[in-house]
């Protein structure tokens, strides 16, 4: 259980320092690129769809958009079904062109073909749930080419993720949210994660 609650503190500095340290007031590389690539996106008269696990996360995205004054809509699992559907529909109506989803939020069960650019801030451990999440876009009706993208930090835990991903597949699906895993991970597997070797 330390061991899976310190992978997850290491996902979170991936994202950001501020995530685990509250005083950390230097630059966020992460953020920067996200608002870059959002500005770039929009300026085609593009619409998007951004996904993170962490809505701590989301937090300070969002603190950042609204400094920038760029208007966004915001899905979590807190949000009643009625706000959804209106949030669903306001994004599919072309009413704001940015939509942040927490990827627990927005796996299943949305419809949302107004979006040609899906953007993922951190990965899941299961490719499978990020998977089900970009085909909120790719929905039946959806008549544009759909361009997705990964945002890495490069030497972290981020990295190791990706590595699961293309070449321990099995141990990635046996991996679930937060401190639940499945019969199939063992003692070495995370410490295998953890280790300098498999970090950089």
């Amino acid at each position: 259980m330390n061991a899976l609650a310190e992978i997850t503190r290491l996902r979170q500095a991936a994202c950001s320092a501020a995530l685990i340290e509250k005083q950390w007031k230097g630059e966020n590389s992460k953020i920067s690129l996200f608002l870059d690539l959002v500005n770039e996106i929009k300026e085609g008269g593009n619409r998007v769809l951004v996904f993170s696990q962490f809505t701590s996360f989301f937090q300070l995205i969002c603190h950042e958009l609204d400094k920038a004054g760029e208007q966004y809509l915001y899905l979590d699992g807190n949000v009643s079904l009625k706000q959804r559907e209106h949030l669903v529909d306001d994004f599919q109506q072309g009413k704001c062109p940015l939509f942040l989803i927490s990827l627990k939020a927005g796996g299943l069960g949305l419809n949302l073909t107004g979006a040609n650019y899906v953007i993922h801030l951190d990965p899941w451990w299961n490719p499978a749930i990020e998977q089900q999440a970009t085909d909120r876009a790719y929905r039946i009706g959806q008549q544009q080419n759909v361009t997705v993208y990964h945002l890495i930090a490069q030497h972290t835990i981020e990295e190791k993720i990706v590595r699961l991903h293309q070449t321990k597949r099995d141990l990635a699906d046996s991996l679930l949210e937060g401190t639940d895993m499945s019969h199939k991970l063992t003692g070495k597997d995370l410490l295998d994660i953890l280790s300098k070797d498999t970090l950089f």
